[in-house]
């Protein structure tokens, strides 16, 4: 039995995503604890091929604790940084205060060492928790303005339903060969992400510009403000052709990224969300300006 950790009816597994029961489990998980179902991840696409799951599960073959760590590169000032990414963490009622997502923990960020990850990140709305490993906050701000003189050279955009066999291919084409949408802080590839927040989050609308090649994840609310969450594109549009493109013209724009690609420039703002950035690695070289990571890079 590992040390502090009591596993008595239990049995750890790593890599199971291959294994539908190990799959089905981790669903399960997903959506009794949080009420997040990820399994149309599957149709999707499947989980990113880098998942590497750890977790402890029961003799029934009920998944008692789950973390998953994966690649998650990311830019930072202009240079990729070879960095890992932590999710899916919980960890059933019954078998809590045990010491079983301690143990997943150090195992996860084990194998993130061994794989010469430089930097580990997470979402957590549970701060505290990470801090013992190593991990820091980091504030994150969206930008808020004006929205620019719509383009008139823009071409017409039209929706996407992911669900469309076409329009998955299409995506999946794009997200393959898309470029950050920030030079200063954006991650590098996030596609089994960007697909599943298309399902998770009824309001996200995923718009294609053809003549740009470019796919636009936004929301509108009541109120008339536009919200650009991201933009899948191997050469950035403006806002401006964003708008025109989407012929659209809203009273204010709210960027959840850093916009310094957009031609574009907004006052940054304190993001009031649930959850909190952290990053683990890095050291002084980590983040020192106002931006985020779009909220499509996270479930």
């Amino acid at each position: 039995m590992p040390k502090g950790v009591n596993s008595a009816d239990l049995t750890f597994r790593q890599d199971y995503f291959d294994d539908p029961a190990g799959w089905a489990a981790l669903v399960c998980l997903l959506k009794d604890i949080f009420g997040i179902d990820i399994g149309p991840l599957q149709q999707l696409g499947g989980p990113d091929a880098t998942s590497m799951p750890f977790g402890w599960f029961d003799v029934e073959g009920e998944l008692a604790a789950n973390i998953t760590a994966f690649a998650l590169p990311f830019v930072l000032n202009g240079r990729i940084v070879h960095a890992a990414g932590l999710q899916s963490g919980a960890v059933r009622p019954p078998w809590r205060r045990r010491g079983l997502y301690r143990n997943l923990t150090v195992k996860a960020l084990d194998w993130c060492e061994r794989q010469g990850f430089e930097a580990v990140i997470l979402y957590t709305d549970k701060s505290s928790l990470y801090e013992a490993y190593g991990f820091r906050a980091i504030a994150q701000h969206r930008y808020e303005g004006a929205a620019p003189e719509l383009s008139a050279f823009a071409g017409p955009a039209r929706l996407l339903a992911p669900t469309n066999a076409d329009d998955l291919a299409l995506l999946q084409l794009l997200l393959k060969a898309r470029s950050p949408v920030s030079t200063s802080l954006s991650v590098a590839a996030n596609a089994a992400m960007f697909l599943i927040n298309t399902r998770l989050d009824p309001d996200v609308r995923v718009s294609f510009m053809e003549d740009m090649r470019a796919v636009i994840a936004w929301k509108m609310d009541e109120a008339g403000r536009f919200s650009l969450l991201d933009v899948v594109a191997a050469e950035m549009p403006s806002l401006a052709a964003i708008l025109g493109g989407l012929k659209i013209a809203p009273g204010t724009v709210e960027v959840l990224f850093r916009p310094d690609k957009l031609d574009w420039v907004g006052a940054p703002q304190p993001m009031e969300s649930g959850t909190v950035l952290m990053l683990r690695g890095l050291g002084s070289e980590a983040p020192q300006f106002p931006a985020m990571l779009s909220p499509m890079a996270d479930f």
